[in-house]
């Protein structure tokens, strides 16, 4: 199978920022500037100091970043922050930062117009909307939905008409009508969902075909055919993502590659990443092996621009762990040392 890659398109390297959790020494948001070719982070040090910043997104343009703060409780808000993104730097500057209108905001998703930001409250059983303004800041928030359980991952539909929210608590996917126009969100139904498997975060093909759900609990990855009109999501296939692991292990990331024919997972317990071959038309997929991430609790991982990285944020072991991507088959192969000295990583972001 050959995956090819999209190198040429992404001359520069990357910036990578990393948010942390800030119990444990941590300041908030690192930044380093990847070596693309040599897979190799030089860091470039705290890049904005904020409270947990577990959760972070960039706007289309790469002009700016959004984080989500988790803290608060069920009785507390948490907020969700908005910076400028120094190209030159990685240095960022504080614009604003909004209540989201609940406990532990700990996912966002930004709408198709990149004018509207959803937000999902973990602890605060809710998920809020805030527009973008065009300086970058956000606005107080235009929509509010209550699911009652734990929401872990927000997904705007591709043609931008729904909303998708996946409730771990619950075992639930709710499908709400998005009006881009406004930013409302109206009519939640529960779109479909594995009884008892926790599903925690979503990814739309860019295909508008199929969405890939993990599910934290069980371990496994769900293919749901996609419906555009309706919105409607009908199961294709379930796998897990531990092939001879059956214990003590808890889900955590999934993640496209650049060309979109694979699909890597995380595992936390197990701590490795699980990859699978997407079938080009039924965009269905098959098992493609596992690579010990060298850390404890990967909890987010991402994919440089260029699709020749992989790093990973092992939160459990306080490290960053960087693999190569084989063009053609795409294995993980570890590219150099662990890199230490970030406190708690719990998400990856890649900034053209």
């Amino acid at each position: 199978m050959i995956l090819g890659l999209a190198a040429s398109a992404y001359a520069a390297d990357p910036l990578v920022y990393v948010g942390t959790y800030t119990d444990s020494g941590s300041k908030g948001i690192y930044a380093f500037r990847l070596q693309t070719k040599q897979a190799k982070l030089l860091p470039l040090g705290v890049a904005a100091e904020t409270t947990n910043p577990s959760f972070l997104i960039e706007d289309p343009e790469h002009r700016f970043l959004y984080a989500a703060n988790e803290n608060g409780t069920a009785a507390q808000m948490g907020s969700v922050s908005a910076f400028a993104i120094d190209a030159q730097t990685g240095k960022l500057t504080p614009l604003n930062w909004m209540s989201s209108r609940g406990g532990g905001p700990c996912h966002l998703a930004l709408d198709r117009t990149a004018r509207w930001l959803a937000a999902a409250n973990y602890d605060g059983g809710s998920i809020v909307v805030l527009p973008v303004q065009p300086d970058g800041k956000l606005g107080d928030a235009a929509a509010y939905g209550k699911t009652g359980g734990h929401p872990r991952g927000v997904a705007f539909s591709p043609d931008n008409r729904f909303l998708f929210v996946a409730d771990v608590g619950l075992d639930r996917i709710f499908l709400y009508h998005f009006d881009a126009e406004r930013g409302i969100v109206s009519n939640p139904v529960v779109a479909a969902a594995k009884p008892g498997a926790g599903v925690r975060h979503l990814a739309f093909h860019p295909s508008g075909r199929a969405l890939y759900a993990i599910n934290e609990i069980a371990s496994t990855v769900t293919v749901y055919s996609y419906n555009a009109p309706d919105g409607r999501l009908e199961e294709l296939q379930t796998l897990t993502t531990l092939p001879g692991f059956s214990s003590g292990n808890t889900a955590a990331e999934l993640v496209l590659n650049t060309v979109n024919t694979m699909l890597y997972t995380s595992n936390r317990g197990h701590d490795s990443v699980y990859s699978f071959e997407i079938d080009p038309n039924r965009l269905t997929l098959a098992p493609a092996g596992d690579c010990p991430t060298l850390g404890s609790t990967p909890r987010h991982f991402a994919i440089d621009p260029s699709g020749e990285v992989l790093v990973v944020a092992n939160q459990g072991s306080n490290d960053l762990a960087i693999f190569k991507i084989h063009a053609r088959t795409g294995q993980l192969t570890p590219a150099g040392k662990l890199v230490t000295g970030v406190p708690r990583p719990a998400f990856v972001l890649f900034v053209p």
